[in-house]
């Protein structure tokens, strides 16, 4: 069994530690949770019944024990800033775990960059490539031909066209749908709901329905 330490909490960090639970308990992966990184909850406390085990800063010490790691410490403001944090940690592709579980569809041809989660019931489609560290949430869907940047966040139920360039750090909402064919820039945001039918500036953020440019991410 290889233990994976995630970095947040509440909100990602828990379901996905969830789903790891969910997924070992089918008997369809060797990775279990133990427990949390994070810098708000003391050492020795439960988030949804698993343990703080540490602060953010103390990944090193772990890694140095053989666990592996799952970043979930993401932010819509402040998205540059917390990746460098995490790059800070000195983490490499052998020290996070890529997790796909057992009831999501992912292409064979799909690539997965080191530290990816795909929770259940998402799909992504042949061709796709993504970057470290990106989250894809339930049923979420993923067409083909697309390229993600690293650690980009899918939200639940929102639908991805193909052929789409997808920069760093994109936070993409709840449900919201993306045409084929776009750019999007790095840390941009699109919002929850909103239906995207145009290219997307670095750091903007867009809303509604068609989505339209709100302002710029801080």
């Amino acid at each position: 069994m290889r233990k994976v330490l995630i970095l947040g909490g509440l909100g990602n960090g828990s379901v996905i530690a969830n789903a790891i639970t969910h997924a070992h308990q089918m008997g369809a992966t060797d990775l279990v949770c133990a427990g949390f990184l994070n810098d708000r909850t003391p050492v020795g406390e439960l988030i949804d019944d698993y343990p703080v085990v540490g602060m953010v800063a103390d990944a090193p010490k772990f890694r140095d024990e053989g666990y592996l790691f799952i970043n979930t410490i993401l932010r819509i403001d402040n998205q540059r800033e917390r990746l460098n944090m995490f790059a800070q940690l000195g983490l490499e592709d052998r020290h996070l775990a890529t997790f796909v579980h057992p009831m999501a569809y992912v292409a064979p041809n799909v690539q997965l960059g080191a530290g990816t989660v795909i929770m259940p019931m998402a799909c992504v489609s042949p061709g796709t490539k993504f970057g470290r560290g990106c989250l894809v949430m339930v049923a979420a869907t993923i067409g083909h031909d697309n390229r993600f940047g690293d650690f980009c966040h899918v939200a639940a139920q929102a639908c991805v066209g193909s052929y789409l360039k997808i920069g760093v750090g994109v936070h993409i909402g709840l449900n919201a749908t993306i045409r084929e064919n776009l750019t999007i820039g790095d840390y941009a945001t699109i919002g929850m709901g909103a239906v995207l039918t145009k290219d997307v500036e670095e750091r903007d953020i867009w809303v509604g329905n068609p989505a339209k440019f709100l302002r710029k991410a801080e």
